[in-house]
């Protein structure tokens, strides 16, 4: 009786008081249930601002990953590269060869940034969390980070707590924060010098004070491909993370852990324009949570080389989430502010358009999940499904008047078309549902891009 007792105690404890204890190994991390939010969010805005964000410069002419310009520090010390050529002569022609990229600090000023402006703007867009870059590659802090002296933006350039402003302005609009963070610096001495102490002096110890100084829901390393997990110590990192942090019950991490965690490790698997380490992902279907990540652009820094032919279109970009979802993923599209803080206007009016989209559509994709039936995807796919509860959604991306068949087995309540006033004609037969599009026009079309039938009780 005594046993029993002392169990049922025990379960009841665990069960008001605590949670699951991770060990420092992949075994026991990877045994964490991905938080729910993450997974019905869907969309969120990356948003990649520091130093390099003055230069802000890359070639638009090579590979996409090529002409990032926040490498612009790095491509400088690379003048045996046909990429690297091309940052240097663009350099030393526009600032001079004895310009540092150290001196851009002092002109990274961000004079005109409003983060109650840019949380509006991300709000709008119907993103449901951020993703600012903490720290890039460069070692540049935008929060007062004591291992980052001098070297951070309260002690240099705009003086101001950038991260700190950000995260307290998008939490009033009541989305999730998160940051990026490069684990590697490519020029820090000490990184240089001994990875080790690197780690335990500098790396771990920054991560815990961002963690604890905002409580991030979302950690987003980067920079990993150098070493091995067991080497950055992410494991142990990630056990405090989920045992003892103040966002232990919510926060959700990437895959980028070390040179071999990507799409084995972590909360949710990333891709990068449709690449993982550079290889083609193509259609493929992941099954553990996953995020493809992209620019409206080919960069993720703001680079003012880039024309209108090298953005894509808000058409484009809309029906790139509703791929993403329809296979199971999130979308994390990134925006590139300018060094005096303003978000360019045409990514802002790319934002509103998908904002519009999905005011009106965004049932079929907020936590929704991607539909086991579904037909294959392919580079010619037009019609996309979602599911939540006992509801389908047929996204269609080219507009066809032709009656659509959809094999089902449950029992079919209502088709509608979201935004549409009308009513929608449909038949039932054994089989599945044909849906009779209706005539639309420039007066009670809800939507020029895409348009989702909700076929209710369908599962």
């Amino acid at each position: 009786m005594r046993i029993v007792f002392f169990i049922l105690l025990t379960v009841i404890s665990v069960s008001m008081f605590g949670h699951k204890k991770y060990k420092a190994n992949w075994k026991s991390i990877d045994t964490r249930p991905v938080p729910e939010w993450f997974v019905d969010a869907k969309f969120g805005v990356f948003v990649h601002w520091g130093l390099y964000s003055v230069p802000s410069w890359g070639p638009t002419d090579g590979k996409v990953y090529d002409g990032y310009s926040e490498w612009y520090w790095m491509r400088l010390t690379e003048p045996d590269s046909v990429t690297g050529r091309k940052f240097i002569d663009f350099h030393e022609k526009t600032y001079g060869k004895d310009f540092r990229y150290q001196d851009f600090a002092s002109q990274f000023k961000a004079e005109l940034f409003n983060p109650a402006q840019w949380a509006e703007v991300i709000e709008q867009s119907g993103a449901k969390y951020v993703v600012l870059t903490s720290k890039h590659h460069d070692g540049f802090t935008l929060w007062p980070s004591k291992h980052a002296w001098n070297w951070n933006s309260v002690d240099v350039g705009p003086h101001r707590d950038l991260a700190g402003e950000l995260t307290d302005a998008v939490r009033k609009k009541g989305l999730r924060m998160g940051f990026y963070y490069s684990l590697y610096e490519w020029f820090n001495p000490l990184y240089i010098e001994d990875v080790d102490k690197y780690v335990d002096q500098h790396m771990l110890p920054q991560m815990k004070d961002l963690v604890e100084r905002y409580k991030p829901e979302i950690f987003w390393p980067d920079g990993e491909w150098g070493h091995p997990s067991k080497t950055w110590r992410s494991p142990e990192f990630l056990a405090w993370l989920y045992n003892e942090s103040p966002v232990k019950a919510t926060v959700v991490v990437n895959d980028r852990w070390g040179e071999e965690t990507r799409s084995k490790h972590g909360d949710f698997y990333t891709t990068e324009y449709d690449l993982i380490h550079h290889d083609k992902v193509g259609d493929l279907v992941i099954q553990h949570p996953w995020e493809e990540t992209r620019g409206i652009g080919g960069s993720f820094g703001y680079n003012r080389n880039e024309q209108l032919e090298n953005y894509e279109s808000s058409e484009f970009l809309i029906h790139y989430l509703i791929n993403k979802v329809a296979r199971g993923g999130n979308l994390l599209l990134n925006i590139g502010p300018t060094a005096d803080g303003r978000i360019p206007v045409i990514q802002q009016k790319i934002l509103r358009d998908m904002g519009d989209w999905l005011a009106i559509n965004g049932d079929a994709i907020y936590g929704t999940r991607a539909w086991d039936h579904a037909p294959a995807i392919s580079s010619q796919t037009t019609q996309y499904y979602t599911t939540k509860g006992s509801d389908l959604y047929l996204i269609v991306t080219q507009w066809t008047d032709k009656p659509i068949y959809i094999g089902l087995s449950g029992q079919v309540n209502e088709v509608q078309m979201l935004g549409f006033e009308g009513e929608i004609d449909y038949q039932l037969s054994g089989a599945g549902v044909t849906i009779n599009p209706p005539v639309l026009s420039y007066l009670n079309s809800p939507s020029s891009v895409a348009w989702v039938y909700k076929i209710s009780g369908a599962l």
